[in-house]
């Protein structure tokens, strides 16, 4: 076990802490009596992705929930995250995806009409009131899904795209398995309660996340505070949007089956979460209680830049090479989200086996960063090499190998 003081001391300065950093290679000695024959073929070590970090430290009134960093992708906190339950209108963001994800491919543009139907003018809850037979602009049919909730323009956008509703749910559907929500279902364009339709918290997390970072042209919608359509000026229902709180996005929900549900994303200092609540008993907790769980997030916990792609994090000795020493450095970049107390008891180790065995393409992964913090799961780094280094001919990789065994003097 060594210790690698100068890594400490960069980990300090860049996190302001004293974080213990420690270092772990393999001895040449385990691997001696079999040297002969790897110096010939031996694997490069294979090591696992990154990981997303769970720092849950606190609970929540909701019957559902989920946090995520967007930077790190560390989940915050989650609550029966996968069950699938009512989401009310928070499911009316598919269909916003839908509509973003035609605009953006050109098959769309804000200034095309869809027709208003019977169906859509006649439809109940809140609305956007489009009248019966006009022509409405996709501009103003986004304005009122998003800042109005409203149902009617759900049916017009639903009947515009795929001529009835029940097809463009069967989209819908199709379209979530597709960008890889595992939990979703949908039999209306509007979260009306239906047997059937569903969606879990993680879901809507994913969802809101694509929404997003895929199409930030048109997220700028979601922030608005209010829209005025046919003379009628009505407020967007998201709370939080009117705190000063740095929330811009996303959508209310609610039914007697679902309770009162939000999704909600803010960015405070550059640092993005999103937070999606559901099952609570009022509008007043729903505010609040999402106000709570952010504010704890951005106080209590912060993402921290460990390394860069490329970053030099140490160096190995190479095995029967035509250079003794091979630098690693890092294969991306690293930034990690962890409770700020946390920061004490950090560990960082460097795991690879030492000397690597030539030839060692440049690139090719060799070992592995481990960062490890109390109560989360730790983060893998694949460390690669930063040189590629050759193979010694037949004669040399025999006589190097042979004078290992013999004398344990290196065979680089």
């Amino acid at each position: 076990m060594v210790q690698y003081s100068w890594l400490y001391l960069w980990l300090s300065k860049n996190l302001m802490e004293s974080e213990s950093v420690t270092f772990v290679c393999f001895s040449r000695w385990n691997i001696a009596v079999s040297m002969i024959i790897t110096a010939l073929i031996l694997a490069p070590l294979a090591v696992a992705a990154p990981t997303a970090v769970r720092a849950q430290v606190i609970d929540t009134t909701a019957k559902q929930s989920i946090m995520i960093d967007l930077t790190t992708g560390s989940v915050l906190l989650e609550k029966d995250a996968d069950v699938r339950m009512p989401p009310a209108s928070m499911s009316k963001l598919m269909t916003v995806y839908m509509v973003f994800e035609r605009l953006k491919e050109g098959r769309l543009s804000l200034d095309d009409k869809f027709q208003v139907s019977t169906k859509a003018w006649r439809m109940g809850g809140s609305k956007m009131f489009v009248m019966v037979d006009t022509r409405v602009k996709i501009r103003d049919l986004l304005r009122g899904i998003i800042v109005q909730s409203g149902n009617d323009a759900c049916i017009v956008v639903a009947e515009g795209l795929s001529g009835s509703e029940e097809d463009f749910a069967e989209a819908m559907t199709k379209r979530a398995t597709e960008i890889g929500l595992t939990n979703s279902a949908f039999k209306n364009a509007t979260g009306w309660p239906a047997e059937g339709h569903y969606m879990s918290a993680r879901d809507l997390a994913l969802l809101s996340t694509k929404l997003i970072q895929d199409f930030p042209e048109y997220y700028g919608i979601f922030a608005e505070q209010g829209f005025v359509y046919g003379g009628i000026k009505q407020p967007n229902r998201n709370p939080l949007l009117y705190k000063g709180f740095g929330a811009d996005g996303l959508k209310t929900g609610h039914t007697e089956a679902s309770g009162y549900g939000l999704t909600v994303s803010a960015v405070r200092k550059g640092r993005r979460l999103v937070l999606v609540v559901n099952g609570l008993s009022s509008m007043r907790e729903r505010s609040s209680e999402s106000a709570r769980l952010l504010d704890w997030a951005f106080r209590e916990t912060g993402s921290y830049a460990l390394f860069k792609k490329g970053d030099t994090i140490g160096h190995a000795d190479v095995w029967l090479g035509d250079a003794p020493r091979v630098p690693l450095v890092a294969e991306r970049n690293l930034t990690i989200t962890l409770p700020q107390r946390s920061r004490r008891d950090m560990k960082v180790k460097l795991v690879y086996n030492n000397p690597i065995p030539a030839p060692v393409q440049k690139g090719s992964v060799v070992g592995k960063v481990i960062i490890s913090t109390p109560r989360q799961s730790d983060i893998e780094l694949p460390v690669v090499a930063g040189e590629s280094v050759g193979q010694l001919g037949m004669l040399g990789r025999l006589n190097a190998a042979l004078r290992y065994l013999i004398w344990g003097r290196s065979a680089t």
